[in-house]
């Protein structure tokens, strides 16, 4: 009989990881199949961030994992089958008598009591800061003398140099105990993760195993060195456009007066029209239009000009090398969604309300710039990496936006844009790293980008960053759906 193999949507991992949130898998009774599929979500997520190298060792160490989470479960059904308290050490012991043949001899049965049960197993897969890490949940908290004896079993390992030399000694231990797992912690030691990375705990009536591993020695020397040749090609992008570098001048000189902004912006016929447009946009919502500079800057105030300037000068510089309609459209969707959000949220930061718009337009310019990259600046790209003995992979995933938030971040540095867009474009996939300043509307921007994500089924409810949903209130995925629909169903109609 074939195998059905399940089908790894590769467009889902791809979003995981440039976005930086969890990729998750759940299984109640982890089949064949089922470790198939985990198998190859890993194998592809390793290969988007490059790390190959990791897979032969980690594959292992997951199968290891997440089948002892599935034994733990069973364990928990089995033991209220035979009404035995598994938390009390002789009826434990007297109970582990029987478990593996009883079990095995009606593996099904007990796979149906598990799953009615709702004993779940959670492999989730996340990259950020250039390590990655894996967690394993599964729906039954550790005994006290079973947590212990985990950690005697990694406190063996330690004493071990090699995989080998474990392997010999444990097998020549009459009882062979913990063999997987100290083999296990032996080959993360040697794909880089140390004991400090590898926790075992119990918390909210879960067990979860959570490793931590850095990118390996060379990517990490292969992203420095080309981000080294980025900050040139960076340098030899067009400058901010002249009229509104000037304009920018104008506003953050105190000396100046309203009149005298309204009329060098009123100078300029294209960015006259392209600003009234944008400020008569749907987003800001006004009870009439405005027809004049000198009303723009009234009703949106210097820093809401300044920061549209910038979005338009921005997609003065980028949009006419990109034809991405796609892109823009997402970005567009979360500027609309993030400054919408800011006035329901954040209703009494006027800061955060008046940033929340450029900042969303702007989040993916590094994403941006890529797609508007002249191909003789890819093909430079292609050398350099050739020069460096760098991996045609490595270039691939940076086009496709793997680090864009660095990238986008230097150059809005190159145009001087204000700090709180510099650090939203840096952080918008990694809100708690943001500097204090300005997490909140990172936060913001984040939870925009979310929200376009979940309706294009994209992202789910539970790979979103809980400290952000937490800080907006956001405490049921029926309420963030309901939010969903209401943000969605405005743009469309707007």
């Amino acid at each position: 009989m074939i195998q059905k193999r399940i089908k790894v949507d590769e467009n889902k991992i791809k979003t995981a990881i440039q976005a930086g949130i969890p990729l998750t898998v759940t299984t109640y009774t982890l089949p064949q199949e089922m470790l198939v599929y985990i198998e190859d979500v890993l194998k592809i997520f390793l290969r988007e961030v490059n790390q190959e190298q990791m897979f032969e060792g980690l594959s292992y160490c997951l199968k290891e994992l997440v089948n002892n989470a599935k034994k733990a479960n069973t364990k928990r059904i089995y033991f209220s089958q035979k009404h035995l308290d598994i938390t009390d050490k002789a009826q434990y012991d007297e109970g582990m008598k029987n478990f593996k043949t009883d079990t095995l001899n009606n593996i099904r049965y007990y796979m149906d009591l598990q799953r009615k049960a709702g004993l779940y197993v959670k492999v989730s897969l996340q990259t950020r800061n250039k390590k990655i890490k894996i967690e394993i949940r599964n729906k039954s908290e550790l005994a006290v003398f079973e947590y212990k004896r985990i950690h005697d079993k990694i406190t063996r390992a330690q004493q071990y140099e090699s995989v080998e030399e474990g392997m010999t000694q444990l097998l020549d231990d009459s009882e062979g105990a913990g063999l997987g797992l100290v083999i296990m912690i032996l080959i993360l030691r040697k794909i880089g993760m140390t004991e400090e990375n590898f926790q075992v705990l119990s918390e909210n009536g879960e067990t979860l195993t959570r490793l931590i591993l850095p990118f390996g020695q060379k990517f990490n020397q292969d992203v420095s060195a080309l981000s080294k040749d980025f900050v040139e090609i960076v340098k030899g992008l067009p400058e901010f456009p002249e009229n509104i570098a000037k304009i920018n001048k104008l506003i953050s000189d105190p000396k100046s007066k309203m009149s005298d902004i309204a009329l060098q912006i009123s100078s300029d016929v294209s960015l006259t029209a392209e600003l009234l447009k944008l400020v008569n946009s749907a987003a800001f919502s006004l009870s009439s239009p405005c027809h004049s500079i000198s009303d723009a800057v009234k009703i949106v105030g210097l820093r809401g000009i300044r920061n549209l300037l910038f979005s338009i000068g921005s997609i003065q510089n980028l949009m006419s090398k990109s034809d991405n309609k796609r892109m823009w459209d997402h970005s567009y969707k979360v500027a609309y969604y993030a400054y919408n959000l800011a006035r329901n949220f954040a209703g009494g930061d006027r800061i955060c309300i008046e940033d929340s718009y450029v900042c969303g337009l702007l989040h993916d310019m590094g994403k941006i710039v890529f797609e508007a990259a002249h191909p003789d600046i890819l093909e430079k790209i292609k050398v350099m990496c050739d020069q460096r003995n760098v991996s045609t992979s490595l270039f691939e995933s940076m086009v496709a936006g793997v680090n864009h938030g660095d990238v986008g971040a230097m150059i809005a540095e190159k145009w001087n844009f204000p700090p709180v867009i510099v650090s939203v474009i840096r952080y918008h996939h990694d809100p708690d790293s943001a500097p204090e300043e300005f997490r909140k509307v990172t936060s913001l921007i984040y939870l925009a980008d979310m929200f376009v994500k979940y309706g294009d089924e994209l992202v789910e409810y539970e790979q979103i960053n809980p400290n952000v949903l937490s800080l907006f209130n956001i405490t049921k995925k029926e309420q963030f759906e309901g939010i969903s629909d209401r943000l969605k169903k405005a743009f469309y109609k707007d």
